[in-house]
């Protein structure tokens, strides 16, 4: 049964679409939202017979400039970092906390802590609300509160109606502050991690994905190493409560909350909420662990004697987003890449080696990330489905793509570029992660600047000077025994890969 509350959204999301639908239909600009205007759109269908146009006639019109909205950024106290952005368009608030921690700082033989931690933040409840309680309240009012820990940040999340605002907020700074870690909620979490475990050799592209980092980072390194069971056995609760003692505390979240709601109230609550708030232990340490690429070259195999086809992965260490180049190797990106790319036209479709092929160098923001070429493909074309990638990599090396490659790369960046931008929460949540990494808050507009200035020279030099062909390392998940010319004929070395899952001791 829907509630009032719920009819009202679906309602109002309805009502959205249909607007979005009418304007792209009638091709009347999309700023003309007000109710004149759809009122307008729905007699001229109602009165005129609008001719369907092929697509190499229609027109369109330059994309938006891009503006932020209007937003309060200032500092609690005890050092939390807040962002307010009001948003009345429908009666909703949404709010994230993005807190300074992650997995790559729990211990070496705790793989697994920091998931666990996020995890049963939110489903192990609060010292107030035990768990069921928790989940009840905010069923009976559409609300939702979420944490989660990834490698690099955590984040605790809530949405609520505007007229619940202050349950949904005394809940959300509850499981921010006072989380219980039910244990049986702790042990849930553990035999759902074990349960990963136990499927984690389930599917090819996971096998490779995950054996890849391996060999770019090391098995060791915290951007590639692997829950086991044994590193789960070893997590007690003390240590997920040490865990999130030492990284939540105030100075090291950014708060931000965009919707229905007047900014100096916003403030008043969270100043109720947070701002008695005080941790007296230590700060810990956020040295970010650097990366270094394992491998510089070879083949690896991980045989799997079931499969009809291969998997692949090939590349090398990459770099970061704040590197200068970043606009330019990003319209790399879209020449090599993606339908009508050159991989896709080459390899795909003229060839007929691959399903689906791809190459890009995908950077992170304060440890390097990598350059990855790859896909699926039969067994017994594996091989020349690697020469064909290497291939065309040294080709835009090599020679000057066309003008027209360049175009159509830098108009597909630079069409979609609106996107990052649909709502103010997307906006807000750039705004954070700008701030959490130690980006420039314009650092998108840069991006964008940089893109318009790319030439087909740009293209070349990047090439160069980014796509680290000799040190390349290939990575195939299949059938060894079906791949037709063998994989020596890459290499005279090839070294098989052991996934087996270690045991957990007895």
């Amino acid at each position: 049964m829907t509630t009032k509350k719920s009819r009202n959204i679906i309602y109002g999301l309805c009502l959205g679409c249909l607007t979005i639908l009418l304007l792209f239909i009638t091709n009347i600009p999309v700023t003309a939202t007000s109710p004149e205007a759809i009122s307008q759109i729905t007699q001229r269908l109602s009165t005129e017979k609008i001719a369907p146009k092929h697509y190499t006639e229609l027109e369109f019109s330059p994309p938006p400039e891009i503006r932020l909205p209007e937003y309060l950024r200032y500092q609690l106290d005890n050092g939390m970092v807040v962002y307010l952005v009001e948003d009345r368009d429908f009666p909703l608030i949404s709010g994230s906390a993005v807190i300074r921690t992650g997995s790559r700082f729990e211990p070496q033989d705790k793989v697994g802590l920091a998931q666990l931690t996020g995890n049963v933040m939110r489903s192990g409840g609060t010292i107030n609300h035990p768990s069921e309680e928790l989940n009840l309240i905010l069923e009976q009012n559409a609300a939702s509160i979420e944490s989660a820990i990834s490698r690099t940040s955590g984040t605790v999340s809530f949405s609520t109606l505007t007229e619940d605002l202050d349950t949904v907020l005394e809940l959300f700074a509850e499981v921010i502050r006072q989380p219980a870690f039910d244990p049986e909620q702790l042990q849930l979490i553990q035999n759902q991690q074990k349960g990963a475990i136990s499927r984690r050799n389930d599917n090819p592209q996971e096998i490779s994905q995950r054996e890849f980092n391996k060999l770019i980072y090391g098995s060791l390194s915290p951007y590639a190493r692997t829950t086991e069971y044994e590193t789960v056995d070893n997590i007690s609760r003390e240590d997920v409560v040490n865990f999130y003692e030492k990284f939540v505390r105030p100075e090291n979240i950014i708060l931000g909350i965009v919707g229905d709601f007047e900014t100096s109230q916003m403030q008043g609550m969270l100043e109720e909420k947070f701002g008695d708030w005080q941790v007296n232990l230590p700060a810990p340490t956020l040295d970010i662990p650097t990366a270094t690429q394992k491998y510089t070259s070879g083949v690896f195999v991980v045989d799997r004697p079931n499969l009809t086809q291969s998997s692949v992965l090939l590349g090398h260490l990459g770099g970061l987003l704040k590197t200068p180049d970043y606009p330019q190797i990003s319209v790399l990106n879209g020449v090599i890449n993606g339908f009508g790319g050159r991989l896709f036209n080459e390899v795909r479709s003229r060839q007929g080696l691959a399903y689906s092929v791809y190459g890009i160098w995908n950077p992170n923001y304060d440890y390097p990330g990598t350059f990855t070429a790859g896909g699926q493909t039969q067994s017994e074309t594996t091989v020349p489905f690697i020469e064909s990638i290497l291939a065309e990599l040294e080709k835009v090396q090599d020679n000057l793509i066309t003008e027209q490659e360049l175009a159509n790369a830098k108009e597909s960046i630079l069409n979609s570029f609106v996107f990052n931008f649909q709502t103010p929460s997307q906006t807000l949540s750039r705004l954070m992660r700008y701030e959490y990494f130690g980006y420039p808050q314009d650092f998108i507009f840069q991006y964008q600047k940089g893109i318009k200035a790319t030439t087909v020279e740009d293209i070349q030099r990047v090439a160069q000077k980014y796509l680290a062909l000799d040190k390349i390392v290939i990575l195939v998940v299949g059938n060894s025994a079906s791949i037709s010319p063998s994989l020596e004929s890459l290499s005279p070395e090839v070294t098989f890969l052991d996934i087996s899952i270690p045991q957990a001791a007895i």
